[in-house]
């Protein structure tokens, strides 16, 4: 590919993901009560913090998911087989699948997926660099929606999508459901999903994970309105919001808010958006489930609960599933 047609793709796909977003802010921020994807969180500087966020005291899913694969990394590789296709949507620094590369027998590629087109490029070049015999075929795209993989060569080759991190309980239920089919129909019918599912446990737990000390989660979740500011020409005064996360029994779910502090306009694009003192945009929910519930929304997409497995504590689980 020459320089100048891959400057030219990179422009349109920017273009589309700045339209994407502006579609997205203007419908959200305008619906009552307002509420933004939280796809859109990670940009770059966000892709960056979340990987800050796996590291905290606080935030328990990183290190417990990975203690759980650490322990019974020889089991679940040899449930997923050998010469598979690993497909890891939302794949951001690779750190949890390194285990898999490392353990699955003969891996015929490996195909991370990641809407941050530069975190996506430093983690395939590290990947690159440490398993330089490992075919890897990036994908920079939005993976909530259907897309066709770059696979050519690839037919007949079981087909393993890895979708570690609980990112599922980011998604309102129908969606879940919906993300679910999305990843049965990527890994076919001898295929299989691998994936990272929070469970429900002690509240205290639950929102101290997303309130740390250190106050990187609320950098994370303002940094949203940095990214309007800056990629829609937006005027958002970080200073006139803070960050809050609680968890909502009712629903199962934490919620995450950007809670405006003062009665304030603001304008998107030409656009002008009014906030009331106290008034809430949520920007991610987080979903919790017991293992039976998550059977149940797996079942309700086509797919079979296999194997679970858990920590000492019961606080995480990494699931293994199979087309019903």
């Amino acid at each position: 590919m020459t320089v100048s047609k891959e400057r030219s793709e990179k422009s349109l796909k920017s273009s589309a993901v700045r339209n994407s977003l502006f579609h997205d802010a203007v419908a959200g921020l305008r619906a009552r009560p307002k509420a933004l994807p939280p796809k859109y969180l990670y940009d770059d500087r966000g892709s960056q913090l979340f990987d800050d966020i796996c590291e905290l005291d606080e935030y328990y899913p990183t290190r417990t998911e990975m203690a759980i694969m650490q322990a019974s990394i020889g089991e679940i590789a040899s449930e997923l087989g050998s010469r598979c296709v690993l497909i890891e949507p939302g794949s951001g620094s690779s750190l949890k699948t390194r285990l898999l590369l490392e353990e699955l027998d003969d891996i015929k590629a490996y195909v991370p997926i990641d809407i941050a087109r530069e975190h996506l490029e430093r983690a395939v070049e590290r990947l690159r660099s440490r398993y330089p015999e490992l075919t890897i075929v990036p994908v920079c795209g939005d993976f909530t929606r259907r897309m066709e993989l770059p696979l050519d060569g690839f037919d007949g080759t079981r087909r393993v999508v890895y979708f570690p991190g609980s990112t599922i309980g980011n998604l309102h239920k129908p969606e879940a459901r919906d993300m679910l089919r999305n990843f049965a129909d990527m890994s076919g019918r001898r295929g299989a999903v691998l994936i990272g599912v929070d469970l429900k446990k002690d509240v205290g737990v639950l929102e101290r994970a997303y309130n740390d000390d250190q106050g990187v989660t609320a950098e994370f979740n303002l940094n949203l309105l940095h990214r309007m500011n800056r990629e829609l020409g937006a005027d958002f005064r970080i200073d006139r919001f803070r960050h809050r996360a609680v968890y909502n029994g009712d629903k199962g779910r934490v919620e995450m808010h950007l809670i405006s502090k003062e009665p304030h306009e603001v304008q998107l694009d030409g656009t002008v958006i009014r906030f009331d003192k106290g008034e809430s945009v949520l920007t991610e929910c987080s979903y919790k489930y017991t293992p039976e519930e998550f059977a149940g929304l797996a079942r309700s997409a086509g797919l079979e609960v296999r194997n679970v497995w858990l920590d000492d504590n019961a606080l995480f689980s990494v699931q293994y599933l199979t087309a019903a």
